[in-house]
């Protein structure tokens, strides 16, 4: 009569090397890195947006095993995979899984970073814009902006009142370029422009970044 013991150990490992079991949670683990992206690259900026490593040294693919893992074992009729791990097919299902999480994070990154460098040719683009002879036009950024006696007007219907008699293009130019250069030290990516419509106040120009969460009054 078979040890029902040993019947028992051995049905305990048997899930772990199927099909069913490894592509269940190779699917939990990409979707979990796929909602994970935020998270990602937080820790990317965190780091100074460098990887020390590529495969040994990823950012979130640890985490995202783990917590795979901790899911897939409180299911129920999930077998005690951390003691089945000792299994060399076990090691290397992981392993490949792994792989394939550290392929996703880096194309996450990559993708980022392209992003990125989309933003930067932008920016430089509309400060050689600005740097031409016609100022054009922060808002609609098609038009090119008149000031005259200090009320600053564009094509687009932008009209702020005068804020200082002595305002000239050259001073505005001057206050845009200043005011984009801040904002790019510490943030990547491009701010945006409105007019702020006020009641008892006069209208302003805003510079804003949705990414930083940052806002400054340009005048």
């Amino acid at each position: 009569m078979a040890d029902p013991s040993g019947s028992r150990h051995q049905s305990l490992y048997k899930p772990v090397g199927s099909p069913s079991w490894k592509e269940a949670f190779r699917q939990g683990c990409l979707e979990r890195m796929r909602n994970s992206r935020d998270r990602l690259l937080n820790k990317y900026r965190q780091a100074g947006g460098n990887m020390p490593g590529r495969t040994q040294n990823t950012l979130l693919v640890q985490e995202v095993m783990e917590e795979e893992w901790n899911a897939l074992q409180s299911m129920d009729g999930c077998p005690e995979v951390l003691a089945q791990l000792e299994q060399p097919m076990d090691l290397a299902v992981l392993e490949e899984i792994q792989q394939e999480l550290t392929d996703q994070e880096q194309s996450i990154i990559s993708e980022y970073e392209k992003s990125l460098q989309f933003d930067e040719k932008c920016l430089s683009v509309i400060l050689a814009e600005w740097e031409a002879n016609s100022l054009i036009c922060p808002v609609c950024t098609k038009y090119n902006l008149r000031i005259t006696g200090g009320v600053v007007m564009c094509q687009c219907g932008l009209y702020i009142p005068c804020h200082s008699p002595e305002l000239t293009e050259q001073k505005l130019r001057a206050c845009l370029e200043v005011s984009v250069n801040e904002h790019s030290a510490h943030c990547p990516h491009i701010p945006g422009f409105s007019v702020t419509e006020g009641t008892e106040e006069k209208s302003s120009l805003l510079m804003s970044c949705l990414a930083c969460d940052t806002w400054a009054v340009i005048i």
